[in-house]
């Protein structure tokens, strides 16, 4: 029985449709979009053509064996509670790939190392935007320095670009919790849209206030890079907006999105929300030594449509999994790829710019 199909858990989803898109392009007839909705699943193989198959899978009951004897790689666009289907996927020699930017849940995929190393598969983390791009461009800095000191990532979102329910239920979700983030190497809690910091974010998108957001990367990055100091901001185009949401933060207002009547109107508002444009930036400021003197990178890149370059980073990656060019065992964006092969596959897509010292490399 010939393994080669491809399963997107989530695959009618805002993501899992570009995703599904692109890879049934290269793979007719082996990309199936995998949900609990058949219903959804069918429409969208019809919207297809046909090149992308419908298949009905539950995340939250045990998934059918058969499925995963046929399949070369599962790619999960939907969160998860437990490792239970990862495993399961390693078990039969089933490559998995995720784009959450759940912190907690990525740290339980790492426990499963050496799992995958025994049944000969690869579980890639990480894999998008923030996580994903935001670590390769990490990578990138540190490659720039002997030592790196202090990470400082900034991301901006455009409010009138289309963001998925999922990824707009996340983010509200997020506003007001805890998160605990490295620094000088040890663990401190911080707050949730809270310490701001002004990031230039270059040409086109200017200066703006970011505020601490628990994005995983800031989790990941100090163990896989050895960075003591590392975090992660969120803005929006909209100043106004994340200025507000800060207020919230600040004045404990926030709180009431515990409510699930406050909580979904606020996600139904964002929903609606076309306040600003498209764009997406990141910037990425490295703070540390270059032949004994202090130096510092910075990375800034700008693109537009947040879930089309998350698509085309997990494209990216699904080919090299989907081409076994991987080691066996869990590993993240930056643990397998260089930001230049990257930088490549982006092409158009997107403006960089990296500096050290004000110089351009």
């Amino acid at each position: 029985m010939t393994k080669d199909n491809i399963i997107i858990i989530g695959g009618y989803g805002h993501v899992g449709k570009i995703l599904c898109t692109e890879l049934s392009e290269m793979f007719p007839g082996k990309v199936f979009a995998a949900g609990r909705s058949m219903e959804r699943a069918t429409e969208f193989s019809k919207q297809s053509g046909g090149k992308v198959l419908p298949l009905q899978l539950n995340i939250h009951e045990p998934i059918d064996p058969s499925i995963l004897k046929q399949a070369k790689i599962v790619i999960m666009c939907l969160d998860q509670e437990n490792t239970d289907l990862v495993r399961a996927c390693l078990q039969h020699g089933v490559h998995y790939m995720d784009i959450t930017a759940n912190a907690a849940f990525l740290s339980q995929v790492e426990q499963c190392h050496q799992e995958a190393r025994a049944y000969q598969a690869t579980a890639l983390l990480s894999v998008g935007l923030a996580p994903g791009l935001t670590n390769l461009l990490a990578l990138q800095a540190t490659q720039l320095m002997d030592q790196t000191d202090e990470l400082n990532i900034s991301l901006m979102l455009g409010l009138g670009d289309k963001h998925g329910q999922a990824a707009i239920e996340w983010t509200v979700d997020q506003i007001h919790t805890d998160l605990e983030v490295m620094e000088q190497g040890r663990p401190v809690i911080r707050k949730s849209f809270s310490d701001g910091r002004v990031a230039d974010f270059g040409a086109g998108v200017g200066r703006h206030r970011a505020y601490r957001f628990p994005f995983s990367d800031q989790q990941t990055l100090p163990h896989t890079l050895d960075i003591p100091t590392v975090s992660t901001r969120l803005c929006f185009d909209s100043r106004l907006t994340t200025r507000l949401l800060a207020g919230l933060r600040t004045t404990g207002i926030s709180g009431l999105l515990r409510r699930s009547s406050v909580r979904n109107a606020v996600v139904r508002s964002f929903s609606k929300l076309h306040l600003g444009g498209n764009a997406v930036a990141v910037k990425v400021d490295a703070r540390g030594t270059l032949h004994g003197k202090e130096t510092k990178v910075e990375c800034q890149l700008r693109g537009h449509h947040q879930s089309d370059l998350t698509a085309k980073a997990a494209v990216f990656a699904a080919l090299a999994l989907y081409r076994s060019e991987l080691p066996h065992g869990v590993f993240h964006m930056e643990q397998c790829f260089s930001w230049n092969r990257m930088r490549e596959w982006l092409g158009q897509q997107v403006a960089v710019d990296i500096q050290v010292n004000g110089q351009q490399v």
